[in-house]
């Protein structure tokens, strides 16, 4: 029996993300990753009719990408904080700019090569900035975009997106820990010790500890809608700046206060209001119309792997000519593709314990600017 009750459905969506959460944490389900998995059983529920499809939508899916997703993408980024991020030294910064212009590069070039174009339509132009944000800084940036243009109503094309980011992400990871090894031995190198006094172990161990304090909860949610009425009230003067970086830069501008950094629970809700989103997204995937995928398949596959092997190429070039550490390049590029928690995982797997908090540091920078990179693309293209 098909469900139709908001509050119900509401619920089961829940139950959907609580056991995404729990698969991914699983032998089998860590190389898929919850977010992938979340979408899934959207796609799965929806289509055996557990919950609405996108051919009977109720008015929560609306909600949800009106209101939790903008909301969402807020807390994630109100962990930003500008002024640490000098702690990830010269080389570090220098490497992640330089992987983000290798991004737009890519992401450039690929359109012309691909011509997305003939296939996506309007949607090609922003599925560029969806690429570009992603790949300067993590999938925060990619929803950003993909939600002001309207990608993620979609449901088919969006959910391909994510699949193929998936994949694509999970290879660069690979390859990101096999490229130092292999090319030190083609083009030897040297690596490049940090001299900055406030990187220390201590401090890393304490950027990967999660302190759930619940009752941040009290000023978080309030927060969330605060800003948000906010965001639309700055809208009716400023029109033409999209809201999604309205909140975008409200949240990086109040993580720069001592009280904000306190709240630590910012990411863990944002990240749940993200797989909220996530699972309407596969409720918006009907098996009656995957068959649809195949050209949009293939010509997302070819766009965003194209974007991420010229990524690949000028950081190899001309990050090994500028600096001389094979690892710091690949963990700047993977703050890049991967966003910072993967490359604080893989500095951690490098035995680079120096330059844990830089790759934390610089993932949060790609948070702060991927979003408006994404943007610049969509509007260039």
């Amino acid at each position: 029996m098909l469900l139709t009750s908001n509050f119900v459905v509401l619920g089961i969506l829940c139950l959907l993300v609580m056991l995404a959460q729990y698969i991914s944490e699983t032998r089998l389900g860590k190389p898929v990753g919850a977010a992938l998995i979340v979408i899934i059983l959207g796609a799965l529920f929806a289509n055996f009719n557990l919950i609405p499809s996108a051919s009977n939508t109720i008015p929560l899916y609306s909600e949800i990408f009106t209101y939790v997703a903008p909301i969402s993408i807020f807390y994630l980024v109100l962990g930003v904080n500008l002024q640490e991020i000098r702690s990830a030294g010269l080389p570090m910064i220098s490497l992640f700019i330089l992987g983000s212009v290798a991004t737009v590069i890519g992401v450039i070039v690929a359109y012309y090569l691909v011509d997305p174009g003939s296939v996506l339509g309007e949607f090609s132009s922003p599925m560029a900035g969806m690429i570009a944000g992603t790949y300067s800084g993590g999938s925060i940036n990619f929803n950003a975009v993909a939600v002001h243009y309207k990608v993620n109503e979609t449901g088919i094309l969006y959910a391909g997106a994510i699949a193929v980011d998936n994949v694509l992400s999970t290879i660069w990871v690979i390859a990101t820990l096999m490229i130092p090894k292999i090319m030190h031995k083609l083009w030897p190198g040297k690596k490049i010790h940090s001299n900055n006094p406030q990187i220390t172990d201590s401090q890393s161990e304490n950027a990967n500890q999660l302190k759930d304090n619940f009752q941040e909860l009290y000023y978080l949610i309030p927060l969330g809608f605060v800003v948000f009425i906010a965001t639309e009230w700055i809208g009716l003067f400023i029109p033409q700046v999209p809201p999604i970086l309205t909140i975008t830069t409200i949240g990086i501008i109040l993580a720069q206060f001592s009280w904000f950094k306190k709240l630590t629970m910012a990411r863990n809700l944002g990240l749940y209001l993200v797989y909220l989103f996530l699972v309407v997204i596969g409720a918006f995937c009907e098996f009656a119309a995957i068959g649809q995928l195949g050209d949009i398949g293939l010509t997302l596959m070819l766009f965003f792997g194209l974007t991420v092997v010229i990524h690949g190429a000028i950081m190899l070039t001309i990050g090994r000519l500028l600096f001389s550490d094979w690892q710091m390049i690949a963990i700047a590029s993977q703050a890049n593709v991967g966003g910072g928690t993967t490359a604080m995982a893989l500095a951690e797997s490098m035995g680079r314990k120096e330059l844990i908090v830089p790759a934390i540091l610089i993932g949060s920078l790609g948070g702060a600017i991927g979003t408006y990179i994404g943007f610049s693309v969509a509007g260039f293209l």
